[in-house]
């Protein structure tokens, strides 16, 4: 039989203290700022905004590409004027409708496909129907129905939002592991309970992606059907507002009412889904 090895405290003690030396050692300022994704991020911005203005320079045609200096202007103007303001708020409120109306009938439908066979064939046919189809082209039929008026711009803001999340949510609640399903059954939870602490923060990663690809969807949609609404009713938002310009040919006020779309997209990109991100990796430790 093989006798145990012998024990060196010494050479323990002498691994283990250069072992914490190597991980006490403290980073640098650099490389601090470089862990910072809101400081890369930031960088990266700068650096499109220099290369913007060299370029826009270079090119010396203000009426094909203006440069972002006058862009800036052109947003201040416009901001200071409130037409800017009218219409990111106009935008925002068919927005908010539409993506919330989307959201009820997609919560709606993944419960029938969650609860019933027909009902989960009902959804895989009408997702596997609709969900290719462009919400703008829809737009004429929701213009004949609905007429000139908000109502035809929710329409297709529902159907941009409603597949999206609905297709993700159920193919969450579908991937859900079998582990999970019988913890919740064998504590005897009700209905109600099973969804809210088993279902939802299960499913929530998938939930999240269909969320942030209907908001992606509703947005690119309701900027394009603004162009045409907006045309249609003498009024409107962020595209009218990009549209009417566009006309009169001052283009650094379309780059404005372009940049103010890009810059909803950031807020809405990284204030509000990431602190949802992060409050799901501290409530459920899991992110999508």
């Amino acid at each position: 039989m093989s006798s145990a090895p012998e024990y060196r405290p010494d050479i323990t003690h002498e691994i283990s203290t250069e072992t914490l030396e190597v991980i006490a050692q403290p980073l640098t300022g650099f490389a601090r700022l470089y862990d910072n994704g809101a400081f890369r991020k930031t960088v990266l911005l700068v650096l499109l905004a220099v290369i913007w203005e060299v370029y826009a320079r270079l090119l010396a045609s203000p009426l094909l590409f203006p440069t972002f200096s006058a862009t800036v202007a052109a947003l201040g103007t416009g901001l200071a004027s409130g037409e800017l303001p009218r219409a990111a708020t106009y935008t925002l409120s068919l927005l908010i409708k539409g993506y919330v109306a989307g959201l009820a009938i997609a919560a709606l439908l993944t419960a029938f496909a969650s609860a019933t066979r027909l009902g989960a064939d009902l959804l895989e046919t009408l997702t596997a129907m609709f969900n290719p189809l462009p919400s703008i082209a829809l737009l004429p039929l929701a213009l004949i129905w609905f007429g000139l008026g908000d109502g035809s711009v929710i329409f297709v803001l529902v159907h941009a939002v409603l597949w999206a999340v609905a297709l993700n949510t159920f193919s969450g609640f579908k991937s859900l592991s079998p582990t999970l399903r019988m913890v919740g059954q064998n504590y005897g939870l009700s209905k109600l309970s099973y969804i809210a602490k088993i279902l939802i923060p299960g499913a929530f990663p998938s939930i999240l992606t269909g969320l942030k690809v209907g908001w992606a969807f509703a947005w690119r949609t309701l900027i394009a059907a603004e162009l045409v609404f907006g045309v249609s009713s003498g009024s409107g938002g962020l595209g009218w507002y990009v549209f009417e310009n566009k006309n009169q040919l001052l283009i650094p006020e379309v780059f404005a009412g372009l940049l103010t779309v890009i810059a909803f997209g950031l807020i809405v990109e990284n204030l509000i889904f990431k602190s949802i991100e992060a409050r799901t990796i501290k409530r459920w430790g899991m992110t999508s």
